[in-house]
C-alpha cells in the first residue's frame, strides 16, 4: 500500500524515525519520503545514509501548526513518532512537555485534515496507560486527541489511530546504552532502581513492523498494542554484567515498578487478536457502523474477559537471561 505513495514521519530523526525510513526504502517504492524534524544536524547526518531520490528533509517543530501544514501537501500516510520522551525531564519542564506531546498532537491532527491525508498513525507508550508521570498523562491526552480526530474530521477522508507499545530496546536514553556506558567505563556495580521491577520489551523493527502492518488493519480509532514479551530489570543486568553487583538506587520520579498496556477498565472495549489487541474507542464517530472485531483486512478478534489487564508483571510471556544475552549481543 506504500508504493507511489507519499510518507512523512515526525521525529524522523529520532531512533523509530531511522528505522522506519530503513524499512520502508528496503521494501517499497515511495513517491515521497519526508523526514520533518527540529534538529538540523541530525537531519544533516540522516542525509549523508538516507539519499534516495523520494527522499526529503523539512526543517520544523510539531509545535508550528503552519509549518506542519505546509510540510504535509500532498501527504497520503503520517506517522507521528515526535514527542518529548524522558520521563524526569517532564517532571522538571512538565510546560515544555506539554507544548510538543499534547498541543503539537493536535496540530498535527488539524494539518492532516487540512491537507486531505488518508492515514495517520500516532505513536504511544506504556506509560500512557493509568499515568503516574507528566510524559505519560501527556501521552494518554495525546492518544485521546488522536482517537477523537476520527469526530473532527467528519466526513471527510482521514482516519487517525495509535499504536502503543512498551521500552524499545536499544534506543536512545533507555536502558541498554546507559548500562553499555557504565560497563564500558569499568564500573563496580550496576544502578538498579527496584529489583522487583518489570518492563515490556519490544526491538526498534519490531515496532516499525507493528506500525506499517496497522495502517492496513486501521479503520480509525483504535490503540493497537502488540503482544510482545516482558523483562525483569535484574535479569537484564545479569545477561549484560554477569559479573558485576546491583546497587538499588531507589525508583526515579515518575516511574512505576510495572507498566501497562491495557488497563482493566478498557476490558470492556479491548479485542484480542492473534499477536495483538486493539482497544476499541469508547465514543461514537460519525461513522457508527465499524466492527471493531473484524479488522480491515478481515481478520477477525474476540473481546477479552470483563476485567482483563496487559501489564508487565502478569504477562505470560517473559524473556530468559539467556534470550536477554542473545538480544544485546544483536542490538546495535
Amino acid at each position: 500500500m506504500f508504493d507511489q505513495k507519499s510518507i512523512m514521519v515526525t521525529g524522523g530523526t529520532g531512533s523509530f524515525g531511522r528505522k522506519f525510513i530503513r524499512s520502508v526504502l528496503a521494501r517499497y517504492q515511495p513517491r515521497r519520503l519526508v523526514v520533518f524534524s527540529r534538529d538540523e544536524l541530525k537531519q544533516y547526518e540522516m542525509q549523508q545514509e538516507f539519499n534516495a531520490p523520494c527522499m526529503r528533509y523539512f526543517l520544523g517543530d510539531v509545535r508550528d501548526r503552519e509549518r506542519l501544514t505546509q510540510a504535509m501537501r500532498g501527504i497520503d500516510y503520517v506517522v507521528h513518532a515526535a514527542a518529548l520522551k524522558q520521563v524526569p525531564a517532564a517532571e522538571y519542564n512538565p510546560t515544555e512537555c506539554i507544548r510538543t506531546n499534547v498541543n503539537g498532537a493536535e496540530n498535527v491532527i488539524h494539518a492532516a485534515i487540512e491537507n486531505g491525508v488518508a492515514r495517520v498513525i500516532a505513536l504511544s507508550t506504556d506509560k500512557a496507560a493509568s499515568p503516574v508521570n507528566l510524559y505519560g498523562a501527556t501521552k494518554l491526552l495525546s492518544d485521546k486527541l488522536f482517537v477523537a480526530g476520527n469526530n473532527i474530521v467528519g466526513a471527510g477522508k482521514t482516519r487517525f489511530s495509535v499504536v502503543r507499545y512498551g521500552n524499545v530496546v536499544g534506543s536512545r536514553g533507555s536502558v541498554v546504552p546507559f548500562f553499555r556506558k557504565l560497563i564500558a567505563d569499568g564500573v563496580s556495580e550496576l544502578p538498579i532502581t527496584d529489583a522487583r521491577m518489570t518492563r515490556f520489551w519490544i526491538t526498534l523493527q519490531q515496532g516499525v513492523d507493528f506500525v506499517l502492518a496497522n495502517f492496513e488493519r486501521m479503520h480509525g480509532g483504535e490503540v493497537f498494542v502488540p503482544k510482545i514479551p516482558s523483562i525483569r530489570i535484574t535479569d537484564l543486568a545479569m545477561a549484560m554484567a554477569p559479573q558485576l553487583k546491583h546497587q538499588i538506587i531507589g525508583i526515579r520520579p515518575g516511574e512505576k515498578l510495572h507498566e501497562l498496556m491495557v488497563p482493566r477498565d478498557d476490558s470492556r472495549h479491548t479485542i484480542e487478536f492473534p499477536d495483538h489487541y486493539v482497544i476499541a474507542p469508547a465514543i461514537r464517530f460519525v461513522d457508527a457502523g465499524v466492527d471493531y472485531t473484524r479488522n480491515a483486512v478481515g481478520l477477525q478478534g474476540q473481546a477479552v474477559a470483563e476485567g482483563f489487564k496487559y501489564s508487565s508483571d502478569l504477562n505470560p510471556h517473559f524473556l530468559t537471561i539467556d534470550e536477554l544475552v542473545e538480544l544485546d549481543r544483536q542490538t546495535p
